[in-house]
């Protein structure tokens, strides 16, 4: 969901009819000059590197919260798949979904064109090297996940018809209350007004253009505004029903298309069986050596960095949003569902991507020294046919499989539909927090929100995508502020459900 993976997805070429052009550049315009400071703000590297300091401020929160938690997301991790299948779920607790549908919506709006492109954007910056750095970042990143999404159950409100509302703004206004420390609802306040622009824009824009310019890689072009009324009546028809409707779609497909994309990646991973070794080899060095990528080893460490913390979004704070539904009265255990999130999101299915492009032999190396060959500029490796981003891996899967340009756009459609779905869900529990519940209010932004995606489909909006996209990092500025306050309640609440855990008070249910 970045600004690289923004520019990879325009490549492919979208089509958009002349008046959304002229509308298009009026925006880019307005928005160029009134917010590029926030943008250049948010995305800017520390002085004298390329590494950006809210990527640090991500990957140091999730070092903490791991040392802090005692490595929480190993020494519950089988507890945490235990609680997915449903052994501990109570049908009579307070909630709207399962811990299974709460996991599978939270994941729907980070899987997306960020595994498929953004990885590849990385291990072509920063080597295969990268690919290690990136695991490493999303194993950190399973602390604050499972930091958040206890909190958002903790502290959510639930009302009389079994519907809740929960998530940062919830658990910074009550659990710094709670706490006896100010500014709260001021902080409340912010993330809301981040989380609205960036579900409008990074959840929803972004998402109908990636699929409409797939699609039309695929069939040719035809006027964006098309794609995006499709998407904008399927996405009303399932959000119009609330997070139990979405959450039905959501634990379908999510496990489909991550099965799918996984699948076939493994086939063509033991397709390659002989290079697994070197693969691995290429990986490890990479990541200490750099194997001769721009920038070495720290060249390598910072793509990796990045595309974690892009994908996951630990610390972001909107899963929080999610899981803050589940059917539960022990905060502690959608704390560990969701520590399976970046688990699944980074070091399996962004890895995946990373070694099909490996393996396959996309990158150019120097066959005496071993060396990577940097392609003209020097900032990026060779590739075999000049491809980058998503034709990247495009080119990595068809080199196996031809007709895997047909399977990625199918890929790619499922995972901006689900991801708008979800992000939807995010942006409407900021709105009610901000403007109060009620059926009309929440149809209002439900409307605003199938608006955008026919916008979103119909032109190329940069600058307002790159807007929308530093609004969905400043959340995490937001966030993590918080939960560096809240961790001690965070402690207690996980101490007291191991301790009835392991004293038998806790059972399983089946």
């Amino acid at each position: 969901m970045t600004r690289a993976a923004f520019v990879a997805a325009l490549s492919l070429g979208a089509s958009s009819p002349a008046l959304a052009q002229t509308l298009d550049e009026k925006v880019n315009e307005i928005f160029a000059s009134s917010t590029g400071w926030f943008v250049d703000f948010i995305f800017s590297p520390f002085p004298g590197t390329s590494f950006p300091w809210i990527v640090a401020w991500l990957v140091v929160a999730a070092t903490v919260f791991t040392i802090y938690f005692g490595f929480i997301q190993f020494r519950a991790f089988p507890h945490s798949i235990a609680l997915v299948r449903g052994d501990y779920a109570d049908p009579d607790d307070a909630g709207e979904v399962s811990h299974f549908q709460a996991l599978a919506t939270a994941l729907s709006g980070t899987v997306g064109l960020g595994n498929i492109a953004g990885v590849a954007v990385a291990v072509g910056i920063g080597g295969p090297g990268a690919t290690f750095w990136m695991i490493l970042a999303g194993l950190l990143g399973m602390a604050s996940k499972f930091t958040e999404c206890t909190l958002a159950v903790k502290y959510r409100n639930e009302y009389p018809d079994g519907t809740v509302s929960g998530g940062p703004m919830y658990y910074m206004t009550k659990g710094m209350a709670q706490r006896g420390l100010p500014g709260g609802r001021i902080l409340a306040v912010m993330f809301a007004v981040f989380c609205i622009l960036g579900a409008l824009g990074g959840g929803n824009m972004f998402q109908a253009n990636q699929a409409h310019a797939q699609i039309t890689n695929v069939v040719g072009n035809y006027p964006g505004w098309i794609t995006g009324v499709v998407f904008a009546a399927i996405v009303f028809a399932v959000i119009v029903g609330g997070l139990k409707s979405i959450a039905r779609v959501t634990e379908k497909v999510v496990p489909f298309m991550g099965v799918m994309y996984v699948s076939v990646a493994l086939v063509i991973v033991l397709a390659n069986y002989d290079k697994i070794g070197w693969a691995f080899g290429q990986i490890f060095a990479g990541a200490f050596t750099g194997l001769g990528v721009a920038g070495g080893m720290v060249g390598a460490l910072i793509q990796g960095f990045k595309r974690a913390a892009f994908s996951n979004e630990a610390g972001v704070g909107s899963a929080a949003i999610a899981h803050s539904a589940v059917r539960t009265k022990e905060p502690a255990t959608e704390g560990f569902v969701s520590l399976l999130e970046p688990f699944i999101d980074t070091v399996v299915i962004c890895t995946m991507t990373a070694l099909v492009i490996i393996i396959t032999g996309q990158l150019v190396s120097d066959p005496e020294t071993g060396r990577y060959v940097l392609a003209e500029g020097g900032k990026m490796i060779a590739t075999v046919d000049g491809n980058t981003g998503v034709a990247l891996t495009s080119a990595a899967f068809s080199s196996t499989f031809g007709w895997f340009k047909y399977v990625l756009a199918l890929a790619v459609i499922l995972f901006a539909f689900s991801t708008m779905i979800s992000w939807s869900y995010y942006g409407l529990k900021a709105w009610t927090y901000l403007f109060g519940e009620g059926h009309i209010k929440e149809l209002i932004f439900k409307l605003i929100f199938c608006a955008f995606v026919v916008v979103g489909a119909a032109a190329s909006l940069g600058p307002v995508i790159d807007f929308s996209d530093a609004a969905i990092f400043a959340m995490a500025v937001v966030n993590i502020a918080a939960l560096y306050m809240l961790m001690p309640i965070v402690r207690d609440e996980v101490n007291g459900y191991l301790s009835r855990l392991k004293s038998g008070e806790i059972t399983k249910h089946r």
